[in-house]
């Protein structure tokens, strides 16, 4: 299975994060519209037993197990179990006891005679042997009010399911096992290969590491109007929303260079060309009109070799090829002269020099700014420059980046992603892309984005500084901070699945992506 979420709309056109408690109220709406928790019940069993028969068919499964909880979880795995039992055996452990709720005992007495039924607690030998022996695991135990962790009894139980590397695996709304609005996994959880949800997608979904136990995640329309669901309070919104919502305006057909924007690029040091030219190119396939890159002058024939459209500055450098702070002056002037966006790190290096240097731009910047790279890092010491500065800036960290803006371990920031991007763009009035799978872009006024394009053969050296190209181009045409970031990174992704689908994603190259950028728009 591969180990980045691939998510599918499935008939459900609103692609929203939202959190169990407004799920539950979104239920309940639904509930003032006529459609009952019956209807809804009945339409997630079936949306799940689509998915199943089809796989069943295709794959020519023999046996199915359902592992039904006894909330109305449960009562969806008795919808399902009803369903499939016409294609094939099918048994179902109650993992937890007879049911609880009016609606799941409804459907448990509605199973047909041919359906066995097994108390895990009191037939554990036989209900163990069923799932080791299963084509297919069906998980309808816990739904989006479980916290804490399982019980020994029930890690065992999910560890046997896991290990029938056999079975396909199915999770009802979420895998059993994980939080809903953490993500956060206590031990051991169901390891699904698809996860069907309903009406809408929750932070598990979207969140590492509990993404990458959902598998392939379809989202299904169960009933619920779309206008409640759109109108709800939610945590993120889907960049392939955004970006439907707001297409690219229209160019004149008299539209010249001047018209579609200069971009200054501050980028590239000695060894780091690449860096340079990656990001340079990738904003000129962006539609810029005119891209002055800015480099040091040891670089400037192997970038002016490649890449004969932009206008070039060649820079003074230090002894070791970084870009020499006496050039504060001139990089001044061409930001608020002669540029109407400004890209700032891809491969410009690390040193005491460059901080002050970035520090200075950045604080005296008037036009928006994108940092990336080593000008992250540059203001890592010196991050209140942020706050001192009126440009509109977007900063682009990888994990690593952003624990080091932070003075924090990676792991920490990657454990609680969501949360740590807001409360930076918040505090600091910028724009942040975490970088990484499912990239997140926060706003200061609170707002997020999850880009759920992308996969992880663009996990490789350069597909940074191409990103960062893409959001600069895109300022420079116009668009606000906003709608340039979220626009590039959904276009960025999209761009990388279109090469692994070319040449593989261990052979895709982050060069391959500035290709695709040549048809994307067509």
């Amino acid at each position: 299975m591969d180990v980045l979420l691939i998510i599918l709309l499935a008939g459900c056109r609103v692609m929203v994060v939202t959190e169990s408690n407004v799920m539950k109220n979104i239920e309940l709406i639904a509930g003032d519209h006529g459609i009952g928790m019956d209807v809804l019940m009945e339409a997630a069993g079936t949306k799940v037993a689509d998915l199943a028969s089809k796989l069943i068919s295709e794959r020519k499964l023999r046996s199915v197990c359902v592992l039904c909880g006894s909330g109305n979880n449960g009562g969806d795995g008795f919808v399902i179990a009803r369903l499939l039992s016409a294609m094939c055996r099918v048994s179902v452990v109650l993992v937890c006891g007879e049911p609880k709720t009016e609606l799941a005992r409804m459907n448990r007495s509605m199973l047909p005679d041919n359906v066995e039924v097994l108390d895990y607690m009191t037939r554990y030998y036989e209900s163990i042997g069923i799932v080791r022996d299963a084509d297919m695991i069906i998980d309808a135990v816990y739904g989006i009010g479980f916290r804490g962790d399982l019980s020994t009894d029930l890690s065992d139980l999910f560890g046997f399911c896991n290990d029938n590397k056999r079975a396909v695996r199915i999770a009802v709304d979420l895998p059993s096992g994980i939080e809903c609005d953490t993500g956060r996994i206590g031990g051991v959880c169901f390891n699904a290969d698809y996860t069907v949800s309903f009406s809408a997608l929750k932070p598990l979904h979207v969140l590492y590491p509990s993404a990458d136990m959902c598998g392939t995640i379809s989202v299904e329309n169960v009933g619920i109007p779309e206008a409640v669901i759109k109108n709800s309070p939610f945590i993120m919104l889907s960049t392939d929303e955004f970006v439907s919502a707001r297409p690219f305006p229209k160019k004149k057909a008299s539209a010249h260079k001047g018209d579609n924007g200069t971009l200054l690029a501050i980028c590239g040091s000695y060894g780091m060309a690449g860096a340079a030219m990656m990001s340079a190119e990738a904003a000129l396939r962006m539609g810029v009109g005119l891209l002055k890159l800015a480099v040091p002058e040891s670089i400037y024939p192997v970038i002016a070799s490649r890449l004969a459209e932009p206008v070039y500055k060649p820079l003074s450098q230090s002894k070791d090829g970084l870009i020499d702070i006496d050039e504060y002056g001139k990089l001044m002037d061409l930001m608020t002269k002669e540029s109407d966006a400004v890209l700032i790190g891809c491969g410009i290096g690390q040193s005491k020099s460059i901080s002050s240097l970035v520090a200075l731009l950045v604080d005296g910047a008037v036009k928006p700014l994108v940092l990336d790279a080593d000008g992250i890092n540059a203001i890592s010491s010196n991050i209140n420059v942020l706050k001192r500065s009126t440009a509109p800036i977007i900063l682009t960290p990888h994990p690593g980046e952003m624990a080091r803006l932070l003075g924090r371990e990676i792991k920490a920031v990657q454990s609680d992603r969501y949360h740590i991007a807001k409360s930076f763009a918040q505090e600091y009035g910028v724009i942040l892309v975490l970088k990484g799978a499912n990239t997140l872009i926060a706003t200061p006024s609170g707002r997020v984005y999850v880009n759920l394009t992308g996969n992880n053969g663009m996990g490789k050296g350069g597909s940074g500084d191409v990103l960062a190209g893409m959001i600069a181009s895109l300022l420079a045409q116009g668009l606000d901070t906003e709608s340039a970031a979220v626009s590039a990174v959904y276009y960025h992704g999209l761009a990388g699945d279109r090469c692994a689908r070319k040449y593989s994603k261990r052979a895709m190259l982050p060069s391959d992506m500035i290709s695709e950028l040549k048809t994307i728009f067509l």
